[in-house]
């Protein structure tokens, strides 16, 4: 692939990019990362669009044109942490209610409640720094065995017969 090429391929991902955040070219700035004598020292340039734009600005390595970066404003990042926060919530929460249902309670929010709060215990006992981790089938397996009145049990609905037939294959 010639020099050419590959300037031309970071741009394409960067014009990709832009268009996915909804990024007309003429607003997106493009800069120059250059080298300087001083090793801990880069030099940034304008390449495309204005230094005075809010969208992010991105940026290409003068002697990597493999690498590209994306300046956003803090605030901005601030905020897709907090929306990535959000939709790592959710996604815990829809798998937390996933494995209650899966388990046949018979009071769905009596199970949520004290699986919440065997998850705020164990958060509690672990380095507060790190992101909590919980084997949601066991959790919920854990809450069965020490609340059994939590949860429908199928076999006193079975005909006793069949709950005969049950425990001896178990």
């Amino acid at each position: 692939m010639s020099e050419k090429e590959k300037k031309y391929d970071i741009v394409d991902k960067i014009n990709a990019l832009s268009d996915k955040l909804g990024l007309s070219r003429e607003h997106r700035t493009l800069l120059g990362i250059k080298d300087t004598d001083d090793p801990n020292i880069k030099e940034l340039y304008l390449k495309e669009g204005s230094w005075n734009n809010e969208e992010p600005w991105f940026a290409i390595e003068d002697n990597n044109e493999k690498k590209a970066y994306a300046f956003i404003p803090a605030e901005a990042f601030a905020q897709i942490i907090d929306t990535l926060r959000h939709a790592q919530q959710e996604n815990f929460n829809l798998k937390l209610e996933k494995t209650i249902w899966q388990n046949i309670p018979a009071d769905f929010e009596d199970v949520w409640v004290v699986a919440m709060e065997e998850i705020r215990k164990y958060a509690q006992q672990n380095d507060p720094d790190k992101p909590v981790s919980v084997d949601l089938d066991k959790l919920i397996k854990k809450i069965k065995k020490e609340h059994p009145n939590l949860f429908i049990n199928i076999k006193d609905f079975m005909p006793p017969q069949m709950n005969q037939l049950q425990d001896n294959h178990d």
